[in-house]
This record gives C-alpha cells, sequence and structure tokens, in this order.
C-alpha cells in the first residue's frame, strides 16, 4: 500500500509540471502571435494619402499597360543606400511596389525584377539627403524612377508595363 500511495503523488506532481509546461507554451505562442501583429502593423505605408494622389495626378497612366485589375509587385528586398546630404551623409531604405494592370503585366513584371532593380537603384543613387527631405523631393524621384523603370522596360519588351512606381516604407537616418 506504502507503495501505492507514493506512485500516485509521483503521478500529481508529473501532471502538474506537465499542466504548467502546457500553459507556458500556449503564452509563448499567444505572446509571438501578438508581437508579430504589432510589427506586422508598422509595415503600413508612411507616406500620407494627399501625398498619393499627388502623384497619381502628376504620373499619367501608362497608354500601354493594359486595362484590367491593379496588382501590385513587391521588390524582394528594400533599398538600402547612401546619400551625400548638406552637413553629413545620410542612410535611406526604401521599399518599393509597382502597380501593374493585368496578370500579363504583373508576370512581365517579376520576370524583370533584376532590371527593374538595377533601373531604381541607379535612380535612387543620384538623389540627396535634402532631396528627399522633403515630400516634393520624393515625388520627384518616385516619378524619374517610374520614367527610368518605363524606359528600360519598353526597350526590353515593348511596352511599358509599369503604371506606377510606389514607395511603401521610406526611413532616413
Amino acid at each position: 500500500m506504502a507503495e501505492d500511495a507514493n506512485l500516485e503523488i509521483e503521478d500529481t506532481g508529473k501532471s502538474k509540471k506537465k499542466l504548467i509546461i502546457i500553459i507556458a507554451a500556449v503564452v509563448v505562442i499567444l505572446a509571438a502571435g501578438a508581437g508579430y501583429f504589432l510589427f506586422m502593423g508598422d509595415d503600413a505605408p508612411q507616406e500620407s494619402l494627399a501625398d498619393e494622389t499627388t502623384v497619381s495626378e502628376t504620373a499619367a497612366p501608362s497608354s500601354s499597360a493594359k486595362v484590367g485589375s491593379a496588382l501590385y509587385v513587391a521588390m524582394p528586398r528594400p533599398f538600402v543606400f547612401n546619400v551625400p546630404g548638406a552637413s553629413r551623409d545620410r542612410i535611406v531604405q526604401i521599399k518599393v511596389q509597382l502597380l501593374v494592370r493585368g496578370e500579363v503585366n504583373e508576370e512581365t513584371a517579376k520576370k524583370h525584377i533584376p532590371l527593374i532593380e538595377s533601373t531604381l537603384l541607379g535612380v535612387l543613387s543620384t538623389t540627396t539627403a535634402d532631396e528627399l527631405g522633403t515630400s516634393e523631393g520624393k515625388e520627384s524621384v518616385r516619378v524619374a524612377a517610374l520614367e527610368k523603370v518605363q524606359t528600360a522596360l519598353n526597350d526590353v519588351e515593348g511596352s511599358k508595363v509599369i503604371e506606377r512606381v510606389l514607395f511603401t516604407g521610406f526611413v532616413m537616418q
């Protein structure tokens, strides 16, 4: 009988440990989920809606882009580069997405990601910190990037493919 009593006591101790481990695992999973949603909420565009409407007025839609549903092609990684400034050099990180019309243009844009990245990097690397510090400067860089990308894709594919270049994240330090 004494052995049976010892076994029961050990079983309740193990079940309490298992219960504590399960509760701890659930808390960790919930904390990880909450952290994920908090961090993903920060990926929203930092530009104001007014800036985006201004760009749509200045950058006319591509006449060669086929009419279709608007699709967005994200660049696989953000652009990180140094820009000279009046007082000091700055590091800039820009997340870019491309607006295309129709699935054909989406596939074409995805196929030419290296060409698009190279063209965008060429445009972005010629800017200055002073230019990127103003809304007008960001807009002019965005419009110049659109024109260069459309020209590059027109040379390769025979159509402009991209309707708009969007800066969905912008950090300058």
